[in-house]
């Protein structure tokens, strides 16, 4: 995979961020135009590139600077309604130099098209003696101004840019597709098909990440690019 050039990446990343507040590219999921209708939820059409079968657990390892980093991602068989839709509930699982540093619930749903929506988060980071430290960046859909985000379209493709998360000043994710048809290798394996995006928030204005999404395995790789030194790559893929 080719070097990424930071400074591009961020110019690139404002400018969209530009145009889609200037109102010339459409972010669906925008507080101004969410509108859950459970109907559009009654028959849900499962997205490859963002899989969420029960029993499925997703490993990955990597770094963020002297940290040494081991995630598990476990699609569970729990449910949550939220907004009337019946969510997935998705427990993450981080671990830095083997220390248990963060643990999430989060919930997802598929509509009757195939896009995958995110409907909030339950999250907490916990200090080396194992005490949680913090939950900020918890928010649901629905609950004090939380709306609901598309975490994958159901057709990706080159340009498609779309928010989240929102949560004002709490969770403000968005992402903006470049790429649907690229190659990666990562521990995995060689991976063809790749959807590749670039992700940032508001509320880290420097910090922009780039991540590959996979037929039926989703995330395969992230990197920040600008503002950070995160990297993931998939190693392993379990079911139960």
């Amino acid at each position: 995979m080719r070097r990424e050039d930071p400074m591009r990446v961020k110019a690139l990343i404002f400018t969209v961020a530009a145009l889609t507040f200037g109102g010339w590219f459409a972010i669906p999921g925008a507080p101004a135009s969410a509108g859950i209708n459970p109907a559009d939820f009654s028959s849900p059409v499962p997205n490859p590139y963002f899989p969420l079968k029960p029993g499925t657990v997703f490993v990955y390892r990597g770094s963020e600077g002297r940290q040494r980093l081991v995630e598990h991602l476990r699609v569970t068989h729990d449910t949550k309604t939220i907004e009337h839709v019946h969510t997935i509930v998705i427990s993450d699982v981080l671990h830095s130099n083997g220390r248990l540093a963060e643990a999430t619930h989060d919930y997802y749903a598929d509509d009757n098209n195939g896009t995958t929506w995110y409907f909030g988060e339950q999250t907490a980071t916990y200090d080396k003696h194992g005490h949680v430290q913090s939950r900020e960046g918890s928010w649901l859909a629905g609950r004090n101004g939380g709306v609901a985000g598309i975490i994958m379209p159901a057709h990706p493709k080159p340009t498609d840019a779309y928010r989240q998360e929102f949560l004002l000043n709490h969770a403000e994710d968005q992402a903006w597709i470049v790429r649907n048809n690229g190659q990666v290798r990562v521990p995995y394996g060689r991976l063809d098909q790749i959807v590749r995006s670039y992700e940032w928030t508001r509320l880290e204005p420097n910090v922009v990440s780039l991540k590959l999404y996979a037929p039926h395995l989703g995330i395969v790789m992230e990197k920040d690019v600008a503002g950070g030194s995160e990297f993931m790559q998939l190693v392993a893929v379990h079911h139960h």
